[in-house]
C-alpha cells in the first residue's frame, strides 16, 4: 500500500484581484501558512501562470516550481477544466461557454474548440516541464441537454454524440500520451462524463486509452445518489486524481436531485466545506489508499454557506486527519509462528 499526499489544494476558486491572491508568490505564500503541501494550479487563470510561457519554457516552468518550493510547497497538477469543458459545446451553452474562452475567438464556436485543443496541448507540455504526470480536466458535452429522456429521444443520438465525443478528445490523447501525461476526467454533472456508466461509453470509444483516466471527487456522486465507495472499487485503476470536497443530499416533499431551479444554497443538494455535508471520508481515504491510489489529496472549496478562507484553513487540517500513514507489517506479526513451506505441509497433513 502506498500513502496519499497532502495536503493541496486547488487555487481556482481563491484566485482573485485582491492580495495575496493576485499573485502566484502571495497566494503560495498564503497557502503554505494554512499548512497545505501542494497546490494544484488553474491553467486558465493568468494571475497565477502564464500557459504559453509554461508550455514553450521548461526554465519558466522551474522558476514557477522554485517559486512554490520557497514556500515548501509542490505543484500538484495543472487543472484544464474550462479549456477541456470547451472541446464539446452544444449549441444551447455557446454564449454561457464564451466566458471560458480569449476574447478573441468569442462567438466562433469553431476557433473557440480550437483554442481549447492548443490550450490543452500546451498545459500538457508544461505538465511535462513541471514534471507532473496527471491533468485534471473536463470532457465536455454535446449530449447533456438530452439528459432526460422526455421528450423521447430519437434513435441513436446518445451514441452520435458519445462518438463525436471520442473523436474530439483521441487525438487529443494520443498527444498527452507522447508527453507522459493522463488525463484526469472530473466525472461531473453538466459534463457527458457525468457518472460510471457514460465513462465506459466514452472509454470503449476511445479504445480503452491509456490516458483516459478519472478524477476522483465523491461530492458530485451525493449529488446524485451514487455510490461514491463502490465507484472506487469500481474504477480505482483509472482514478489518477482526487478532489476533497464535501456535499450533502436533503431531499424533501418540495424538490430532490433536480433542485427546482433553486440556489445553491436552498438546493436539496448542495456543496459544503470540508466535514460539514455527508460525505464519509474516513472510507473514502481508507478505500483509495487500500487500493494504491498514490496521488495527491487536494482541497477544493465549493461551500453554499462558509467563508472561502475558514474552509480553506480548517480544510488542511481535516484532510491531515484522514492521511493515512500505511502500516509496514501486519498488526498479529507478534504471534507469527515462523513456519516454513515443510512446516505447512505437515499442518495440512500433507507430508
Amino acid at each position: 500500500m502506498k500513502t496519499i499526499k497532502g495536503p493541496a489544494i486547488f487555487l481556482a476558486q481563491f484566485a482573485g484581484d485582491a492580495a495575496p491572491f493576485n499573485s502566484f508568490d502571495a497566494i503560495c505564500k498564503w497557502a503554505a501558512s494554512l499548512g497545505y503541501k501542494g497546490i494544484q494550479i488553474p491553467a486558465w487563470d493568468g494571475r497565477l501562470i502564464d500557459l504559453k510561457k509554461a508550455s514553450d519554457s521548461k526554465d519558466y516552468c522551474d522558476e514557477l516550481a522554485g517559486v512554490a518550493a520557497s514556500h515548501g510547497l509542490t505543484i500538484t497538477e495543472l487543472s484544464t477544466h474550462l479549456q477541456g469543458q470547451l472541446v464539446a459545446v452544444h449549441p444551447v451553452y455557446d454564449e454561457l461557454m464564451d466566458g471560458f474562452a480569449a476574447p478573441e475567438v468569442h462567438g466562433n464556436p469553431k476557433a473557440r474548440q480550437e483554442w481549447a485543443v492548443d490550450q490543452l496541448k500546451r498545459a500538457a507540455r508544461a505538465s511535462k516541464h513541471l514534471g507532473l504526470k496527471v491533468m485534471p480536466t473536463f470532457s465536455g458535452a454535446l449530449a447533456w441537454p438530452f439528459l432526460y429522456p422526455f421528450p423521447q429521444r430519437p434513435a441513436g443520438l446518445v451514441e452520435a454524440a458519445f462518438d463525436e465525443l471520442a473523436k474530439r478528445w483521441t487525438p487529443i490523447l494520443n498527444y498527452l500520451d507522447e508527453q507522459g501525461v493522463d488525463a484526469a476526467y472530473e466525472i461531473h454533472p453538466g459534463e457527458d462524463l457525468h457518472d460510471g456508466i457514460t465513462y465506459e461509453m466514452f472509454l470503449e470509444r476511445v479504445k480503452n486509452h491509456p490516458r483516459a483516466n478519472l478524477l476522483y471527487d465523491p461530492s458530485h456522486f451525493v449529488l446524485q445518489q451514487l455510490d461514491y465507495l463502490d465507484y472506487i472499487d469500481i474504477y480505482h485503476e483509472r482514478i489518477k486524481a482526487f478532489h476533497v470536497k464535501d456535499a450533502e443530499f436533503n431531499p424533501t416533499g418540495r424538490q430532490g436531485v433536480y433542485g427546482g431551479f433553486q440556489s445553491w444554497v436552498n438546493r436539496a443538494g448542495r456543496f459544503r466545506s470540508l466535514g460539514d455535508g455527508q460525505v464519509d471520508f474516513g472510507a473514502v481515504f481508507s478505500k483509495l489508499t487500500a487500493h494504491d491510489f498514490d496521488g495527491w489529496a487536494v482541497l477544493e472549496w465549493e461551500c453554499a454557506l462558509k467563508h472561502p478562507e475558514d474552509g480553506a484553513r480548517e480544510g488542511a487540517d481535516f484532510i491531515n486527519a484522514h492521511l493515512i500513514r500505511v502500516t509496514e507489517r501486519a498488526f498479529d506479526d507478534f504471534a507469527g509462528a515462523g513456519t516454513d513451506d515443510a512446516a505447512n505441509r505437515r499442518i495440512l497433513g500433507l507430508s
